[in-house]
């Protein structure tokens, strides 16, 4: 399958396919190039709840925004605690995020609208993006799904919140997002012990000394499929946080001292 994401500029990669379908929809992801941070979040650090001046982030955020054609008053974001709430964005929560982290919205990982002129963001550095796309009814929504929310199913209820609404998993389009690839993310017992037995031979390769390669982004597909996603219309991405250290920050390789890349998804008024 060909790579969902393609470079639009030196910052952003974008979701061309599900935007040739709407042309009003804007959907991608960040690099972290081009921005004005100094090291070692340089220089396009999107993240407020790092250690990174908020002047420069705020102004990072400003120039993706001109980009997206989404002001940042109308960005949203949760709080990202890695866990499994999912909340229904309505306008009133325009902003909450944008400038500060904490006006986030509190103790959600997953955000899902069908309202025009706001864009639904989440922040990364390894932990797996998740996109959602209802062509039909116009849904969309975006997951942040570390492995803890990779385990707890944050994907299973993405697509459950999503149905709730009325859309139809099985004309759901979903996209997993650039983060650690499996052959740089070791993890130990306890972490595959949560694992399914029945998805571990798809997503886990033991090593010595209890110690394991996990596919994150393998894992998060097989539980969509298992509720009802479509095998042609999961698409995944072949992007490496870890390994493609010019394009990305990458929380595990810069030993937790680094910025953050962002992912977003919504509509042009």
């Amino acid at each position: 399958m060909s790579e969902p994401f393609q470079k639009l500029t030196e910052t952003n990669l974008v979701i061309e396919s599900w935007q040739r379908v709407n042309p009003e929809l804007q959907a991608g992801f960040s690099t972290r190039n081009d921005g004005v941070s100094e090291a070692p979040f340089d220089t396009l650090n999107l993240g407020l709840h790092v250690q990174d001046a908020s002047e420069d982030v705020i102004a990072n955020r400003e120039k993706l925004a001109e980009a997206v054609q989404i002001p940042l008053d109308s960005w949203v974001s949760g709080e990202q605690t890695h866990q499994t709430n999912i909340h229904i964005v309505r306008d009133e929560d325009k902003g909450k995020g944008s400038l500060a982290h904490e006006t986030s919205i509190k103790k959600i990982d997953g955000l899902i609208t069908d309202r025009r002129g706001i864009l639904c963001t989440a922040f990364f550095a390894d932990c797996v993006p998740l996109f959602f796309f209802d062509p039909s009814t116009g849904w969309i929504g975006i997951a942040h799904a570390g492995w803890k929310g990779t385990v707890s199913r944050i994907s299973q209820k993405m697509v459950d919140a999503l149905q709730s609404a009325g859309v139809k998993p099985s004309e759901l389009l979903v996209i997993i997002g650039p983060c650690i690839s499996s052959d740089y993310y070791e993890v130990d017992e306890r972490v595959v012990s949560q694992i399914p037995a029945e998805l571990r031979n798809q997503s886990v390769v033991s090593l010595e000394d209890k110690r394991f390669l996990l596919d994150l982004k393998q894992l998060n597909k097989e539980i969509l499929l298992q509720h009802g996603i479509l095998s042609h219309n999961i698409e995944v991405t072949n992007y490496c946080t870890f390994r493609d250290e010019s394009l990305f920050f990458s929380h595990r390789r810069d030993q937790g001292n680094t910025g953050r890349m962002l992912g977003y998804i919504g509509y042009n008024i």
